[in-house]
């Protein structure tokens, strides 16, 4: 039987005149890793910071199980600004205390991309204070996750990460032995992590087992039986499950809902885009030229970030761009802005971009543009359009367009400059849309929007007909939107990925590894005898088998990861399967180390 380690009875919490949780009772057990999701402002955060006691309650109690060693990462860290990095994570340990412990070493590698914390200008002796708010994030959660605790509680953890930080995080939260209770707007981070889920609306908390994908099928059977939602968010929810259903397995969480019930529900659900009649229309839009790229070069300063570059992005392509942080993500599609907005005068610092004569560019870039803060929300749409042509014969007004991303009928006439700072980043898109673009560049579309918006906005994209290029860490709006992705992997180039991200974090992987080998590699003067023709080529080929062989047992333990998941309860199973994962990390270990010797010699 599982400890009960926090209570939550009959809470209720009043913000003025509106109760945002209202005789809310739950409980946190041994074991549980529960995603908490909902609309922005329906009270996520208040509800966790009540269970982790950072914040009272106005009625009921929440008790805490005697002795819980508690971790919270909360939207605002309480760092030190005078202390060093060393200080805060490491507590002042020693260089071989910390190096010799595997934690602290997992830990700073999959959150720094380092021990040496490279980024930081001094390392671990980087004074906090200058740091910005994203950079001292992960300082936090890098000092949380290093900590034993009983309970783990995050607010928001994947903010700030990259797509790579946020595979690790999710790793490392499966394989730690303390409960988790988590707030986070990434949906395919939830599939990966969580087993139940709470879904806060209205001042009240709806429970549901298994991660995002069982959630979303359970939500929508509940909303279907009890009739009490609006038909358009019940064709939503319908429509995402749908796509869970009938994409990549590797999209999903290994749902334990009843496939037949929900195959079902989404029987009369057609696919959530029509590529083809989008495409034509695009073409008919755009014509056949809409951004042709040839050798061209991409700086920062004096850094080059893209070299002999030559792309085409065609009428009704839908692309992801993905990629390491500083590897020119953003530069490329400012080049890319920059040429459509002169006409192609302004051209980057080789090569040449050729932008279409009919090319109507929207950018969404990371700063949210400044709006007359004393408009309210209905008169800085209409500003741009009353109304707007999505394509498909679908046409909306201003009002039903904001309505569409969360903006109700009072909530239109509030002043912009009232607004948070996830609402003035829905009213950019909004603005965006209304002025009926047939090319969209999004550069982290998602930062500040909640579930229930992104899905909708992931509606609003399924028809419209155009070119768009999505950068992204949100890995689900990524895989949802786009129908190619491409990867940037810091090495100046820019490369398609068949198989999406995944692919991707395999690449990095393999480069991290490489560079780990070139680093052992021996030293200047010691060079290592030269290899004949035949040795490099069966060198190549023992390589590229276990590469395989890698790929097929990442695929067996993510199986096992899910099947645990599935007998959590049943801890003879869970044991039975755990003793399978310890021999699959054996196998992968040996894998790993011969793969090394071999990318020393080929």
């Amino acid at each position: 039987m599982a400890v009960n380690l926090v209570n939550v009875e009959n809470v209720s919490k009043v913000y003025g005149t509106r109760a945002l949780l209202d005789g809310v009772s739950l409980g946190v057990s041994e074991g549980d890793r529960i995603g908490v999701v909902g609309r922005n402002g329906d009270g996520k955060t208040t509800l966790i910071r009540m269970l982790a006691k950072v914040e009272e309650t106005d009625t009921g109690r929440v008790t805490h199980s005697g002795g819980l060693r508690l971790g919270v990462l909360t939207q605002h860290d309480s760092l030190d600004p005078a202390a060093t990095v060393r200080h805060e994570v490491v507590r002042d340990m020693a260089d071989h205390e910390w190096a010799g412990n595997a934690k602290v070493r997992d830990v700073l590698t999959g959150l720094f991309g380092g021990l040496d914390l490279p980024g930081f200008p001094q390392g671990l002796d980087t004074v906090i204070g200058p740091l910005s708010g994203g950079e001292r994030r992960r300082i936090a959660l890098a000092k949380l996750l290093i900590e034993e605790q009983d309970l783990v509680v995050l607010d928001e953890p994947t903010n700030h990460l990259d797509v790579e930080g946020i595979a690790w995080l999710a790793g490392h939260l499966r394989e730690r032995r303390s409960a988790l209770v988590c707030v986070t707007h990434d949906r395919w981070f939830l599939d990966q992590v969580c087993t139940r889920m709470w879904d806060v609306q209205r001042g009240d908390v709806h429970e549901y087992d298994g991660g995002y994908s069982d959630y979303v099928f359970a939500r929508a059977e509940r909303e279907r039986i009890a009739a009490t939602e609006e038909v358009k968010r019940q064709n939503l929810i319908r429509k995402e499950l749908a796509w869970l259903r009938r994409g990549a397995p590797a999209r999903t969480s290994k749902p334990r809902f009843r496939v037949e019930a929900a195959n079902e529900l989404i029987q009369d659900v057609p696919p959530p885009r029509d590529s083809g009649e989008l495409m034509k229309f695009a073409s008919s839009r755009l014509g056949k030229t809409v951004f042709d790229l040839e050798d061209v070069t991409v700086q920062a300063g004096p850094k080059v970030l893209l070299k002999h570059l030559t792309w085409q992005l065609g009428p009704g392509d839908r692309v992801g761009l993905v990629g390491v942080n500083g590897a020119g993500k953003t530069s490329l599609l400012r080049a890319m802005a920059e040429a459509a907005r002169t006409e192609g005068e302004t051209q980057p610092a080789a090569g040449r971009i050729a932008v279409g004569k009919t090319v109507r560019l929207a950018y969404l870039s990371q700063e949210v543009a400044e709006i007359d803060p004393d408009l309210r929300v209905l008169e800085a749409v209409q500003q741009v359009r009353e109304r707007v042509d999505l394509g498909k014969g679908r046409e909306m007004t201003a009002g039903q367009l904001c309505e569409t991303f969360g903006f109700g009928k009072e909530k239109q006439w509030t002043p912009v400059g009232d607004l948070s700072g996830g609402e003035r980043r829905r009213l950019q898109l909004l603005r965006l849309l209304m002025d009926e673009p047939n090319v969209l560049f999004l550069d982290e579309p998602t930062n500040d929007l909640d579930i229930e918006t992104l899905t909708q906005l992931e509606d609003v994209l399924d028809g419209w007909p155009g070119s768009m290029v999505v950068i992204s860490h949100d890995r689900f709006f990524v895989e949802r939107t786009t129908d190619r992705v491409f990867a940037l992997l810091g090495d100046a180039t820019l490369r398609m990925l068949p198989r999406g991200i995944d692919e991707y974090l395999e690449r990095r992987h393999r480069m991290e590894a490489q560079v780990a080998a070139t680093a052992s590699a021996p030293a200047a003067g010691k060079a290592a005898p030269e290899r004949s023709a035949a040795d490099l080529r069966a060198a190549k080929k023992e390589l590229q088998k276990i590469e395989r062989q890698l790929d097929k047992v990442a695929e067996r333990e993510t199986a096992l990861h899910a099947r645990i998941a599935e007998h959590a309860t049943d801890f003879a199973k869970v044991a039975e399967l755990d003793a399978e994962l310890r021999d699959l990390a054996g196998q992968r270990d040996e894998l790993e180390l011969r793969w090394l010797e071999l990318a020393e010699d080929a």
